[in-house]
């Protein structure tokens, strides 16, 4: 009983760290340098970071699945029109690069790929073969 309530906690944990990471990402996404869009750079890297770090450490599919569900939902919410007007994901004018498409678009794929990942912890390693002059 106690493992149970042991990985809900780790669920909702991973869930609350998704979503500042989430939230963290919308509104840094579209930092430029110049030509360069590092705020997304940084985005993506940090979410992807996040989402293998709690695949790893866990070894659980449903809390990277919940650091996921936790940082889409930030990027949902955000990227909507705030209460005063304000936007966070403004849409490009046109023939303009969009970030803010990237942005959405990237968080489900990274999710996807890292819930999807084979586990391989549980398959036996490969025998070394002999090398030359052995």
């Amino acid at each position: 009983m106690g493992t149970s309530w042991a990985r809900v906690l780790t669920w909702i944990i991973a869930l609350v760290v998704g979503l500042v990471y989430g939230v963290a990402g919308t509104v840094a996404h579209a930092y430029m340098l110049g030509w360069l869009p590092l705020g997304l750079i940084l985005s993506i890297v940090g979410v992807g970071a996040l989402l293998v770090a709690v695949r790893l450490l866990t070894g659980d599919r449903w809390a990277t699945l919940a650091a996921g569900l936790g940082t889409m939902t930030a990027t949902l919410v955000f990227s909507g029109a705030g209460p005063g007007g304000s936007i966070i994901v403004p849409a490009p004018a046109e023939g303009q690069f969009s970030v803010g498409i990237i942005w959405t678009i990237a968080v489900p794929l990274l999710v996807a790929l890292v819930v999807a990942w084979p586990d391989t912890s549980h398959q036996p390693m490969a025998r070394r073969s002999p090398r030359l002059g052995e």
